[in-house]
């Protein structure tokens, strides 16, 4: 296999973890019954916008490269946000005094 079908492959990959992520969102959806985006959405987001920046950056695709870059920016973001608010609850959760009512 020579260096250039790697790279096709490469991008094929990426391309079909980042589809993969509606995929999750819908299902996820449908479960709920309600339009949510799970945590799941935002890694396929992150590993698949990375492989296709990677494929990019092979391509010298200065477009695709800017895109690509910016969402990863962004997802990453949503993830710290998210990580942030489960550390907040979770603290919020074990700060809480137990209600035990003795009779």
């Amino acid at each position: 296999m020579n260096q250039e079908w790697l790279w096709v492959a490469i991008g094929f990959v990426g391309q079909a973890l980042f589809s993969a992520r509606f995929i999750i969102q819908w299902l996820a959806s449908e479960r709920a019954r309600r339009s949510i985006i799970p945590v799941a959405f935002w890694f396929f987001s992150l590993a698949g916008g990375a492989t296709l920046l990677a494929y990019a950056i092979y391509r010298r695709d200065p477009v695709f490269i800017a895109g690509q870059g910016a969402g990863l920016i962004i997802y990453v973001r949503n993830l710290v946000l998210i990580r942030r608010e489960k550390h907040q609850t979770d603290s919020t959760k074990s700060a809480a005094p137990e209600n035990s009512s003795n009779s």
